[in-house]
C-alpha cells in the first residue's frame, strides 16, 4: 500500500472502480480497497452473466430519488457512448438484446478485466480483502483503520453500494458512513425484484411456474395507478415462478410497488379484446374460449384462466356482459401481492444517502470536501435495463474528474 494516498475508494464495483481509474489518470495516487475477494462481483453476476452494462436511450426520466435533479449533471457529462466507446477500445463485442440495452456478447467478465486493466494503467492500486474498520476526519484529509492498518488520506470516496444481494458482500456499511458524519438516509427498500403471492394466488401459479408471456403492468393504490403522471405502465415480458411473479415486467413495476398496492395485469396488451373476442363469436360461434385464448396466450395459462373462472363455453354462449367480463378478466388482472422476495434477489436498492447534501457536480458532502459518496449507496435508482450501470459510470467519472 502506498504510504499516504491522495484518494481511498471504499468498494471495487462499477462505480469505485471508474471513480479510481478516472482520478489515476488525472495523475491521482488511488487505493481502492475492498472486503470481498473479488473485484466486480455485482457486475460479474448481473445481465445472466453478460452484464447489461449501458443503455442508450438513458436520461434522468428513468432515475428514481427524493431529489430527482441531482443525477442531471453527471448523466449529461458521461453518456452511454463514452462508455461504449471505452468498450470497443477493449475490443470488447456486444449486443442491443433489446432497444438501447447492450449486453457484453460473451461474459461480464471482461468489463471487469477491462475496468481492472485501465486502473492498473492508470495507477491505482487495488486491495481485495480488505476491511475498513474505522474512518474519521484527519485535519483536511481523512484517516482509515483496516485490516490492513492505519492509513491517511487526502480523500475517501464511498462506493459500498446497497444491500442488494448480501451472497455478493452487500451490507449496509455506506449507509452506516453517512450516518457517522450528519448525513441523511431516505428509506431504503429492494427494488427491481420479484414478487411472492397469497396463498390462494400462490396455489393458483403454481402449475404455470416458467410459462411467460407479454404483459403491461402498473402498480395501483387506492385503485389508481401510481407513477410519474400516475400513469407509468410497462409493457414487459412476466414469468410465473413457483413463489409468485417475476419477468422484467415485474421487476420494474415493483420500484412503484408498496406493500398492500395491488397490480394490474394486461395479459394481451395491444388488442381491443371486445372486438375481437365479438368477431369470433360472430365467425367462429362453436369455437371454445379456451381455444380462442390459447391462440393468443401460452396454453398453460390459457387453461389456467378457463379454470379459476370456471367457465369455458362455446363462443356462441358468450353474451355482450360476459364478453366484457373477459375483457376485464384479461386486460385488468387484479393481484394483491403478499410482498417481494426481498434483498436475496433484489438488482438493486431504492433510497439511500440523501443527496440534498451532497454536490452534485463532484460528489463531496456539503462542507466535508474530502468525504464523497457515488454509485448506488446514493439515493438515485435506475429503471430495469442497464441505466444503473451508466449511473455508476457517470457518477464515478464526475468524481473522478474533480479530485
Amino acid at each position: 500500500m502506498p504510504p499516504q494516498p491522495d484518494v481511498v475508494v471504499i468498494g471495487a464495483g462499477a462505480a469505485g472502480l471508474m471513480c479510481a481509474l478516472t482520478a489515476g489518470y488525472a495523475g491521482r495516487r488511488v487505493l481502492v480497497l475492498d472486503h470481498a475477494n473479488k473485484a466486480g462481483k455485482k457486475i460479474l453476476m448481473s445481465g445472466g452473466g453478460r452484464c447489461n452494462f449501458t443503455n442508450l436511450n438513458t436520461t434522468p426520466a428513468n432515475f428514481f430519488s427524493a431529489n430527482p435533479s441531482f443525477c442531471i449533471s453527471a448523466l449529461k457529462r458521461y453518456r452511454p457512448e463514452h462508455f461504449v466507446e471505452l468498450v470497443e477500445r477493449h475490443a470488447i463485442e456486444f449486443v442491443e438484446k433489446a432497444p438501447g440495452q447492450l449486453f457484453c456478447a460473451e461474459s461480464a467478465k471482461e468489463v471487469v478485466a477491462m475496468l481492472l486493466t485501465e486502473c492498473d494503467w492508470a495507477g491505482v492500486e487495488v486491495s481485495l480483502g480488505t476491511t475498513v474498520e474505522t474512518l474519521e476526519r484527519h485535519g483536511e484529509g481523512m484517516r482509515l483503520h483496516t485490516s490492513r492498518g492505519r492509513i491517511e488520506t487526502g480523500a475517501v470516496v464511498v462506493a459500498t453500494g446497497g444491500l442488494s444481494i448480501p451472497t455478493m458482500g452487500a451490507t449496509g456499511f455506506g449507509y452506516d458512513i453517512a450516518r457517522q458524519f450528519g448525513l441523511e438516509v431516505t428509506e431504503t427498500r429492494a427494488a427491481l425484484v420479484p414478487f411472492t403471492l397469497t396463498s390462494n394466488w400462490k396455489a393458483r401459479v403454481a402449475d404455470l411456474a416458467g410459462v411467460a408471456c407479454d404483459i403491461a403492468v402498473s402498480s395501483l393504490r387506492d385503485g389508481e395507478r401510481q407513477g410519474p403522471g400516475r400513469d407509468r405502465r410497462y409493457r414487459e415480458p412476466l414469468l410465473f415462478t413457483h413463489r409468485g411473479l417475476s419477468g422484467p415486467g415485474m421487476l420494474q413495476i415493483s420500484s412503484y410497488w408498496q406493500p398492500g398496492d395491488e397490480l394490474e395485469i394486461d395479459l394481451l396488451p395491444g388488442l381491443e379484446v371486445f372486438e375481437a373476442l365479438a368477431v369470433a363469436r360472430r365467425d367462429t360461434p362453436k369455437r371454445k374460449l379456451s381455444t380462442w385464448l390459447s391462440e393468443r396466450l401460452p396454453k398453460r395459462l390459457a387453461q389456467a384462466l378457463g379454470e379459476w373462472h370456471g367457465e369455458d363455453p362455446p363462443l356462441a354462449e358468450l353474451s355482450n356482459t360476459h364478453l366484457k367480463e373477459w375483457q376485464a378478466r384479461l386486460t385488468q388482472w387484479r393481484v394483491k401481492p403478499a410482498g417481494t422476495e426481498g434483498w436475496r434477489t433484489a438488482e438493486v436498492t431504492m433510497g439511500g444517502v440523501d443527496t440534498r447534501a451532497i454536490s452534485s457536480k463532484t460528489f463531496a458532502v456539503d462542507g466535508l470536501p474530502q468525504l464523497r459518496f457515488i454509485g448506488e449507496v446514493l439515493d438515485v435508482t435506475g429503471e430495469l435495463g442497464g441505466y444503473n450501470f451508466q449511473w455508476a459510470w457517470a457518477s464515478g467519472v464526475a468524481c473522478g474528474q474533480s479530485l
